[in-house]
Parts: C-alpha cells; sequence; structure tokens
C-alpha cells in the first residue's frame, strides 16, 4: 500500500512545482509573444530571474538556513560552535571577532536535512545603514532566526528584535551565558522583552512570541575550579571548563525542524519568488510603457469607432465587453505575464467592481443610449432626417463614452496585471496561501500566518 506524502512533502512539493513553472515562463523567449526583445528589460530582471533559480536550487538542495543575530559579545559564535561540537568559528573576549556574515554546513545525526548555520557580527558594531542592509540580506536568506542575548536585555536589543521581526521568519530567543546568570528564567525574560514593548511593537511582540521559543544555553561556559584529593592526602584546586549546555536549543531546532521545516524551506522559496516575479512585473510595465500607452489608445478608438457605427444597441454590450478583454489580453503579451482568457474575464470583473460605479455606469449608458440608437436607426430606413440626427448624436455620445471606458480599463489593468502576476494557479501567491491554510495549531508558522499571507 502507497503511503500519501506528509502535509511538509506536499508543501515542498507545491514550491518546487510554482518555481519551475514560474522559470519555464519567465525565461522563456516567446513570453512576449511576438514582440521584439527589449535588451533593457533583459538586462532590468536579469538579478530577479537569478533569485529564482537560487530559490529552486535551495529547495532541491534542501537546505535549513539558520542565522544568529545579537549585539556584540553575547556568544553568536560560541553558540554556532556549540551546535557544530566543535570550534571553527574564531571567538574570544575581544569585541568584533567576527567581521562579516560567515556560513558552516551543519549536517544533523539524521541526514535528513542540510543546515547552514550563518554567524553575524553584532548588529551595534556595524554603523548605521551597512547593518541595516546587512541585516536585511542575512534575514531575507534565513529560514529560522537565532537571536542570541546575554545578561538584562537592552532597549537595543529590542530594537533589534522587532525589526527583524519585519521579515517574517520565526525567531527563537537564545539566552546565552546562562552559567553566569542561573538565577534568570524564561517568565523573566518574557517580562523583561514586554517592558520595553509599547503600543504596536507591544502588539507584535505578544502575539508572534511565547515563552517557549526563549531557549536557555551555555555555548561557551567559563572554567569553574575543581577540587582535586590525591592519594597521598595533598588537595589540589584546577581549573575546568564544562562541556556546553547546548541541548535544549538543539531539541528544540529539531523539534522545529521535524514539524514545519520543510514547510518553511517550501515558505521562504515561494516569499523569495513572490519578491522577484513582483519586481519583474513592475519593471517590465516601466520599461514598456509608451508600448501600453499605444496599445490601450488604440484599442479606445477602435471600440469607440465600432460601437459608434454598429446600429445594435445589444452588439454594443458584448462587443465592448470582447475589446476590453482583448485589450486585457493584449497588455499581457506585451509585458509577458501570464494570464489565461479565465483569469483576463476575472480581471476585468474585478476592475469593474472596484471602479466606484464608472464603469459600470459606462455598461449602463451603452445600454440605454444603445437602445435610442437602434430605435433612431430603424426609424431612419424609413428616411426620417431628425432620426438621423438622433441616430449621429447617439452614436457619438456611446462611442466617446465606450472608448474612455476602455482606456479606463487599460490604465486599471496595467496596475492589476503587476500586482497580481503571482495570483495565478499556481503562482507564489496562491501556493503560499493554500500552504498557510494547511498549516497545524502550535506552531511557528501558524503564530506568524496573517503577516505571512
Amino acid at each position: 500500500m502507497t503511503q500519501s506524502p506528509s502535509p511538509q512533502e506536499t508543501h515542498l512539493k507545491l514550491a518546487r512545482t510554482s518555481l519551475q513553472q514560474a522559470l519555464a515562463w519567465y525565461t522563456s523567449f516567446r513570453r512576449h509573444w511576438n514582440y521584439p526583445p527589449n535588451i533593457d528589460l533583459q538586462s532590468a530582471v536579469r538579478t530577479d530571474l537569478q533569485t529564482l533559480k537560487s530559490a529552486l536550487e535551495k529547495l532541491e538542495q534542501n537546505v535549513i538556513k539558520i542565522a544568529t543575530f545579537g549585539l556584540v559579545s553575547r556568544g553568536k559564535s560560541a553558540v554556532v560552535n556549540a551546535l557544530l561540537g566543535e570550534k571553527v568559528l574564531q571567538t574570544g573576549p575581544l569585541h568584533g571577532v567576527t567581521q562579516w556574515p560567515r556560513s558552516v554546513r551543519w549536517t544533523p545525526g539524521s541526514g535528513k536535512v542540510q543546515i547552514e548555520l550563518i554567524d553575524t557580527p553584532g548588529l551595534d558594531e556595524i554603523e548605521g545603514e551597512a547593518r541595516a542592509q546587512m541585516a536585511r540580506e542575512v534575514a531575507y536568506q534565513a529560514d529560522l532566526i537565532l537571536f542570541v542575548v546575554a545578561g538584562d536585555i537592552t532597549r537595543t536589543e529590542y530594537q533589534a528584535l522587532w525589526e527583524l521581526r519585519k521579515s517574517q521568519k520565526p525567531i527563537l530567543i537564545v539566552f546565552n551565558k546562562i552559567d553566569l546568570y542561573p538565577e534568570k528564567d524564561r517568565q523573566e525574560i518574557y517580562q523583561q522583552l514586554q517592558t520595553w514593548a509599547t503600543g504596536k511593537e507591544k502588539i507584535i511582540l505578544s502575539e508572534e512570541l511565547t515563552k517557549d521559543e526563549i531557549v536557555m544555553v551555555a555555548a561557551e561556559p567559563h572554567p569553574v575550579p575543581v577540587r582535586i584529593e590525591w592519594p597521598d592526602g595533598r588537595i589540589t584546586e584546577e581549573w575546568e571548563t564544562p562541556p556546553p549546555q547546548i541541548d535544549e536549543l538543539k531539541t528544540k531546532i529539531f523539534t522545529i525542524l521535524n514539524q514545519e521545516g520543510r514547510s518553511l524551506l517550501a515558505l521562504n522559496a515561494l516569499f523569495q519568488a513572490r519578491e522577484a516575479e513582483a519586481n519583474i512585473a513592475k519593471k517590465t510595465v516601466e520599461i514598456r510603457q509608451q508600448e501600453a500607452e499605444e496599445l490601450i489608445w488604440k484599442y479606445a478608438k477602435y471600440k469607440a469607432l465600432a460601437v459608434a457605427v454598429n446600429p445594435l444597441g445589444i452588439l454594443d454590450i458584448l462587443g465592448a465587453f470582447i475589446a476590453d478583454l482583448a485589450l486585457i489580453r493584449a497588455l499581457a503579451r506585451l509585458y509577458g505575464l501570464p494570464i489565461t482568457n479565465y483569469e483576463a474575464t476575472k480581471l476585468w470583473r474585478t476592475i469593474v467592481l472596484s471602479s466606484g460605479g464608472l464603469l459600470v455606469g459606462e455598461i449602463l449608458s451603452s445600454l440605454i443610449i444603445g437602445v435610442g440608437k437602434s430605435a433612431a436607426a430603424v426609424t431612419s430606413m424609413f428616411e426620417n432626417p431628425t432620426a438621423l440626427t438622433i441616430y449621429g448624436g447617439a452614436a457619438l455620445t456611446q462611442g466617446g463614452i465606450a472608448g474612455y471606458g476602455t482606456y479606463a480599463i487599460g490604465k486599471a489593468a496595467q496596475t492589476y496585471l503587476e500586482r497580481g502576476c503571482s495570483w495565478g494557479p499556481m503562482g507564489a501567491s496562491t501556493v503560499i496561501q493554500q500552504i498557510l491554510s494547511q498549516i497545524e495549531p502550535n506552531t511557528i508558522i501558524y503564530r506568524l500566518r496573517q503577516d505571512l499571507s
């Protein structure tokens, strides 16, 4: 009997399919149909295409990235060394031993998943924007963040923690050097964090952080004196370094990875893909702006002329609808953004209903004026000059309204196409929502789901 895949495996498969589909589409030379390739556009989106490829490679390699953050001398490198079980990274009493982010590969005993541990410089030793940029880049790549503290938590640490929360990644607070602060417990640390919180910050931390996400460790315990009694009666004292107290953190990491590690991996890859697709769409819309404007005006003029000369009112409504859908499809082809006829129809309906009644008014006006125009057309068959005048006026009015409606549809479609590029059946945004709807309670992702969505 074939065993059904676990939810995590399903999430990983969905993410992989989404990224493969996105790469296949955005690297295809035919995605812009018969429009000639734009050298500026190809150059502008190169980095975003590489982001898509890197996200897919990360999924294929099944590598979880765990980044350590914290202020200087809190023992971030020591925590990484303790997890590895050997001293790979340099540590010491001097400030600023770690000068730039460093990555170390860690393969736990099970061997089912590869872990990349990322050690970062102290957040208070890098100045200004350089520090913020470094933190953003590392947090962007990370699937899980370890925020290392020791002793009393400072306002600077709280602000750094709050900034890292914006990355929408799960965070564990690692209270290091517990051998020096044995009186500290999770409740006291949690309350201290809350004392710094005010307003919106308090809401964010209280909803997304629980005492279970505070872990106590002694990554590099200080030597302690040991009394030694010799057989000859001598008593001496020697200094010994106790082994790291790191098991609690290891257990917490393994629990998270077992329960939701592959889901975290899938979501992070999809977030990167969603951002890359949004960047591609934005740059495409900007660079092809002039071509799009000409395209919108062409459809507006053709629709205005067709509606004006058509004598049958009911065909005006149908023809206008078909012209608007054709414009949306034409814009999607110009931009090279994926959209089906079904999605184009949904987009048209969304634009009409969100237009505040303007485009709905166009449809009603077309119906009312079209009926009058049809009646005038019938009457003019009997060579009534007044009827011809009425027909001409109604045709000009209806044509103008129809042309303006198509122009409004086209301008709105530009915005919707740019923002909705990842909302297709297997688009990154769609798959993210699907995964979040299946997440089990009592997980870190579940507590973050509102921000993640």
